[in-house]
């Protein structure tokens, strides 16, 4: 099989499902070299970085096929198919069909290049197992896709479509059978994880399937979770937190604001105390919880006092792993059409966070020294412990479960050792 040339933007969920197509395109392999985009929509400089990338791509590789897909093909099929560099863009539904990359036949009309699902009107997601992930020593399993809510600045919706869930027992399949290929570490991603469920039967939540699934894979000997919407973080869950040591301590949060005005134009579902109170809630549950939240800088109307509300959550909240952004506007969206902060400034406060979450990150990152952790190590002498934090290590096998002593800080990476 010829393994194509793929190029993921975005999300853990676009990284899943680079790998289902890369075992699909080398299936289907007819002797054409095959170059896939996997784009990301969260925001116009993501969409722009994957136009540039497309470019250069059929300057390094003129006699290759050039297929684009993923979030931004998905929402604007029309302007890359526009462009000369491709030759067929793919729906995020239609890419992850089996026989997707097999090379239109030379007497199919030119409106074939064009292969995108109405992906509002899915109602289920289909269930793949990844045999491998090149260059990762943890594996991804989608539990489900889409998303109900309407964020203000959001248009990965009509990206994803609606909230779907992949069933628990299928779930379960899949994470025993990559245990048994050798994975030590698996992470359940999604659009929205903390949605799964409510379209299945018995409607089980998140909690509920991280129970099942440590229940009933024993062997699995670490279990992590993708980002968190605040409010869909229930009891359950809450109980897998402080009963199940298999869980990772480190959790990320969809925060996007700390101010709780912005917050409501945003069309975000919980408020700033709700986000206080849930990081209080995990750190007493797990001790040593480290958690990280995604923030939007300079978002229609945030003025200065709004600003500080979220640079203060920083610190009040205890995230040491941000995620941040500057806003901007994605035409179709209702934030596009509010009145605008000067695009200078939203860069401005997006560096100002950056560097507030450097300090708690560095902060965090020395109140592990003299500690024990446990290393999933990636290769090249380095792994992230239980907490998503890089160490160096000497002597590990990519894809080994280490434990070592933290014995210092270097270029923002812990220093192990074994015992």
């Amino acid at each position: 099989m010829s393994e194509p040339h793929i190029l993921t933007f975005g999300c853990r969920l676009n990284a899943y499902e680079s790998e289902v197509m890369r075992a699909h395109a080398a299936a289907t392999a007819s002797g054409v070299e095959t170059v896939i985009i996997n784009t990301c929509a969260v925001t116009a400089e993501a969409e722009r970085q994957a136009r540039q990338a497309i470019r250069k791509l059929r300057r390094e590789r003129p006699d290759a096929r050039i297929v684009v897909t993923g979030c931004a093909a998905q929402v604007h099929p029309e302007k890359f198919a526009a462009m000369a560099e491709v030759d067929q863009v793919l729906g995020n539904v239609d890419k992850m069909q089996p026989d997707a990359f097999q090379a239109p036949a030379s007497d199919r009309p030119a409106s074939d290049r064009i292969v995108v699902t109405d992906i509002m009107q899915v109602r289920e997601v289909a269930s793949h197992l990844v045999s491998g992930f090149e260059g990762r020593a943890r594996a991804f399993v989608e539990v489900q896709q889409g998303c109900d809510h309407r964020c203000t600045f959001c248009i990965i919706p009509f990206g994803r479509g609606p909230n779907r869930s992949v069933p628990v027992a299928r779930v379960v399949g899949q994470v025993r059978e990559l245990v048994a290929q050798g994975f030590n570490e698996v992470v359940l991603t999604g659009v929205d994880i903390t949605s799964y469920g409510g379209d299945l039967p018995e409607r089980p939540g998140l909690g509920t399937l991280v129970r099942r699934l440590l229940a009933e894979v024993p062997e699995l000997p670490r279990l992590r979770l993708s980002s968190l919407d605040p409010v869909g973080v229930d009891a359950v869950l809450l109980a897998a937190v402080a009963e199940e040591a298999r869980l990772m301590p480190h959790f990320h949060l969809s925060v996007q604001a700390g101010d709780d005005m912005v917050l409501k134009r945003m069309k975000r579902r919980h408020s700033r105390d709700d986000v206080l109170r849930l990081a209080e809630r995990l750190r007493d549950l797990r001790g040593d919880v480290a958690l990280g939240a995604d923030l939007i800088a300079g978002f229609p109307t945030e003025d200065d006092d709004m600003f500080r509300q979220s640079l203060d959550l920083v610190d009040e909240a205890g995230f040491s792993h941000l995620h941040v952004f500057p806003f901007s506007p994605r035409p179709g969206t209702p934030a596009a059409r509010m009145p605008q902060v000067n695009g200078a400034v939203a860069k401005e406060r997006a560096a100002v966070l950056r560097t507030r979450g450097e300090a708690t990150m560095a902060a965090f990152l020395a109140s592990r020294i003299g500690r024990e952790a446990h290393v999933l190590v990636e290769g090249d002498g380095e792994g992230f412990c239980e907490h998503y934090l890089p160490v160096t290590v000497a002597n590990g096998r990519p894809g080994e479960l280490m434990t070592v002593r933290i014995g210092g800080v270097a270029n923002g990476r812990l220093e192990g050792q074994r015992p």
